[in-house]
């Protein structure tokens, strides 16, 4: 099984580990197009400040975000599980699931980013900022910059098993799954049960919970229906939309009563 995850705005500070080695990093084939990426931003946030801050979209609250930027090739690297923060994350609580557990994560989850394409949560990464939303000056938008790169090495990784896709819009543009692995996909919303709409904040808790329990489960479901069994085993209520035609994904929607 292989998890789709998008990454989060707040991040854990890089601390004083060995630098970024791109070469190190999972899905070589990306490693072309994360180099083009971290350039044309170091080379940004060097220069103009205010024109760095219009481009990243960031409040001048945020500004200190600039210079970390500039010093990404030299900061201290993390595992990207320790980077990414937030409440996906917090609910996901990588660093206290048991040994087995964690090596199930290093092999199962992939984590969007408008920086690296996407990474596993053992790539040693700085912290940074950089959306998929960004539309560098050089680059362009970043979500078309992926999509090529993306085609060619995301099939590899999802290799034949279930995809269980739980990334945000905005990462989705990146790579949409198509074809036979697009058959094998599952996506997920978190409705509230009462009124059946999705929820926000409580949307993230729950995903976060769900890889959490799967991963702690030691479950693996081959495919969608799998997927149900074991979701509705771990005590999730799941209701699902299966496709109406081949090469199309599943669509399930978790119920919660409570949304905080």
């Amino acid at each position: 099984m292989l998890v789709l995850l998008p990454p989060s705005e707040g991040k854990a500070s890089s601390g004083r580990g060995t630098a970024l080695k791109l070469e190190s990093l999972s899905l070589a084939g990306l490693t072309e197009a994360r180099q083009a990426v971290l350039d044309e931003l170091v080379e940004l946030c060097a220069g103009d400040e205010d024109k760095a801050r219009e481009v990243l979209g960031l409040s001048e609250g945020l500004r200190g975000e600039i210079a970390k930027n500039t010093e990404l090739r030299s900061a201290g690297a993390r595992p990207a599980g320790e980077i990414y923060t937030g409440v996906l994350y917090d609910a996901l609580d990588l660093g206290s699931l048991d040994t087995a557990a964690k090596r199930r994560a290093g092999r199962s989850l992939l984590v969007f980013s408008g920086l690296w394409g996407a990474v596993r949560v053992t790539d040693r990464i700085p912290s940074y900022r950089c959306s998929m939303g960004v539309r560098l000056p050089g680059l362009g938008a970043l979500g078309a910059h992926w999509r090529t790169p993306m085609a060619a090495a995301l099939p590899e990784a999802a290799g034949d098993g279930l995809v269980l896709d739980l990334r945000s819009s905005a990462y989705t543009g990146a790579w949409k799954p198509k074809g036979e692995v697009a058959g094998r996909t599952a996506t997920v919303r978190v409705l509230h049960a009462p009124t059946r709409k999705v929820v926000s904040h409580f949307n993230k808790a729950t995903k976060g919970r769900i890889v959490r329990s799967l991963l702690a489960a030691g479950a693996a479901p081959a495919d969608s229906a799998e997927l149900v069994e074991a979701l509705r085993d771990l005590g999730y209520e799941v209701e699902v939309q299966a496709p109406a035609r081949a090469g199309t994904a599943w669509a399930l929607d978790v119920l919660v009563d409570e949304v905080h």
